[in-house]
């Protein structure tokens, strides 16, 4: 095998284990956050998982004589406390928790279908199948985070007065619009990251999408008297461009992209989930005909990136020279 790939496969590794150091960092805390029952179990039996996820990371790269990386891992965890920080100071923290812990997971399976796909063409089937191994669990644990959205938005909700869900109802279209201004953001620098045609004219398309799905959530707060929160929408756009910073520090940029726009397209996803069953419990009927008509269009885009892993993986590997 050449030295260069295998190298490769062990930066991989090292990338697993960051996410999953903060992956460990939200799901220890998640129960607590759940508001029910159901979805508070899902979490403690997928610590368990993602307990036993690190170790088999971990294991392969003590095989290799490699060593996760001690400040990728820090700050990742970090990471997945600082987010449950922001989701205990959010009224609705069941719901915010519930569509980032779905973002999250889409991160870990795409991360782990590129390693899946980097460890096969190095003819290590050691790691292959430990990537597949977990990808699956990561797919279950999507799934079972996709059957719970009726739960998370009763938790959200569940204390407020009936009065106030017309409010409730402006603050998830603010939320919704400041996610898609936040992938306007990331979609912006996403063809100037890859050299990929192919992969370039993806994202440049979805940006199209995008940009029209923002402007759908904002005529409907502009319907219920409001505008997009400023504050919330600039926050946002930082953190994508702080993101974009990050990819371009990367050698394997295409494939980190790749994983992350998967990951993004989720969090999207789980958010217009919500926003349509509140719309439905407020009777806004045009908010939940256009939430729908989102999710078909993000579900889509999902499919769409998944297809192009083999691209993404095959750019990264070019880009630093790999041979």
């Amino acid at each position: 095998m050449p030295q260069d790939l295998r190298e490769q496969l062990t930066k991989y590794l090292t990338d697993a284990h960051s996410i999953e150091e903060q992956a460990l960092a939200q799901v220890r805390t998640a129960p607590d956050l759940a508001g029910d029952p159901e979805l508070a179990a899902n979490y403690r039996k997928h610590l368990v998982e993602t307990e036993g996820h690190e170790r088999l990371v971990r294991e392969l790269l003590e095989a290799r004589d490699a060593k996760p990386s001690r400040l990728k891992d820090a700050v990742m965890a970090v990471g997945g406390k600082g987010f449950l920080l922001f989701a205990r100071l959010n009224p609705d923290t069941p719901g915010k928790l519930h569509a980032h812990s779905l973002s999250y997971e889409a991160l870990e399976l795409s991360s782990y279908e590129l390693l899946w796909r980097v460890a096969e063409r190095a003819g290590e089937a050691d790691v292959a199948e430990v990537a597949r191994r977990i990808r699956d669990e990561e797919r279950l644990m999507m799934e079972r985070l996709e059957s719970g959205y009726d739960r998370a938005v009763e938790a959200s909700l569940r204390e407020l007065q009936p009065d106030d869900l017309k409010e409730q109802l402006r603050k998830y279209l603010a939320d919704a619009h400041a996610i898609e201004e936040q992938a306007v953001q990331l979609l912006e620098r996403a063809p100037k990251i890859t050299e990929s045609t192919a992969l370039a004219r993806m994202y440049s398309d979805h940006l199209d999408e995008t940009r029209r799905h923002a402007a759908l959530v904002e005529a409907r707060l502009r319907a219920h008297g409001d505008d997009p929160s400023t504050l919330k929408d600039a926050a946002l756009r930082l953190g994508a461009l702080n993101w974009g910073a990050f990819f371009q520090g990367q050698p394997d940029t295409p494939g980190k992209l790749a994983a992350f726009v998967y990951a993004f397209e989720y969090l999207e996803v789980g958010a217009y989930e919500q926003l349509r069953r509140v719309a439905e419990r407020a009777g806004d009927h045009e908010t939940v005909a256009t939430a729908e008509q989102i999710l078909r269009e993000e579900r889509a885009a999902a499919v769409r990136i998944a297809g192009a892993f083999d691209e993404a993986v095959t750019a990264s590997l070019e880009a630093p020279g790999v041979s």
